[in-house]
């Protein structure tokens, strides 16, 4: 299972970057915030880029899942095929790249009344930095890391047998990293969704949130950081490199 999760999020990876490649070649720049594509587009490469991004963070829970599993089979019992819990998950980021992707089409339709808005760029990314900053902070962040952080403890706390329990706890598992990663990901919208090294930043700090000793401590100290560089981007615009 774990070859698998690392195939799928290389897979996540190599299509992102082929799809980054082809809009740099036609200076994808210049594109609005949805980078030029049209929503069955956007949500595919928005898969691909969570698949490759949240995987890796994700990996303990889904092992979990698929080692408890393998134990009921190995033992001749009824056993829950892995997808059904991944499945889930995947839908919940999939409904939420819907909602980045009509937010990013409102975006654009304001900036079409008003060019201040496109002009301003850089100081929302930079308010929203800081949104996701104090987010960082808030009590509904820490329970939902926690919860993140725990594979064990949320089997013990969710865990549900069938086939419908095994979708209601994948469904459980993604709401609770969306509730833990949500800002960031929508800081994707104006730094640009086909940003590479927007994608690394956010993605290596949801892993070390996630899967290191001193996860929780990361998320205190990432911010700081990201209220800082919010605060730099609202004096400096420059500061900050945005999807236009």
């Amino acid at each position: 299972m774990l070859s698998v999760l690392l195939v799928l999020a290389a897979a996540g990876w190599v299509l992102v970057l082929w799809q980054a490649a082809a809009m740099d070649t036609s200076h994808a720049m210049s594109l609005d915030l949805t980078m030029g594509m049209a929503a069955p587009l956007f949500l595919v490469m928005w898969i691909a880029m969570m698949v490759g991004m949240m995987f890796p963070a994700s990996a303990p829970m889904v092992l979990a899942f698929a080692h408890t599993q393998t134990h009921k089979r190995n033992e001749g019992a009824a056993y829950i095929p892995t997808w059904l819990f991944v499945a889930p998950y995947v839908a919940v980021w999939t409904a939420f790249g819907a909602i980045g992707y009509a937010l990013a089409v409102g975006a654009n339709a304001l900036a079409d009344d008003s060019m201040s808005t496109m002009d301003n760029l850089p100081r929302i990314a930079g308010g929203l930095l800081i949104v996701a900053g104090i987010y960082q902070l808030t009590p509904l962040k820490r329970v939902c890391l926690a919860r993140c952080r725990s594979p064990l403890a949320f089997m013990f706390s969710y865990w549900r047998d069938g086939r419908r329990g095994a979708v209601s706890m994948g469904l459980r598992h993604g709401l609770f990293c969306l509730g833990c990663c949500w800002v960031l990901f929508l800081l994707l919208l104006p730094l640009g969704v086909m940003n590479i090294g927007a994608m690394l930043a956010v993605a290596a700090l949801v892993f070390a949130e996630k899967a290191l000793p001193k996860g929780d401590t990361v998320a205190i100290a990432a911010a700081g950081v990201l209220i800082v560089y919010g605060l730099l981007a609202l004096a400096v615009p420059a500061a900050l490199p945005t999807a236009m």
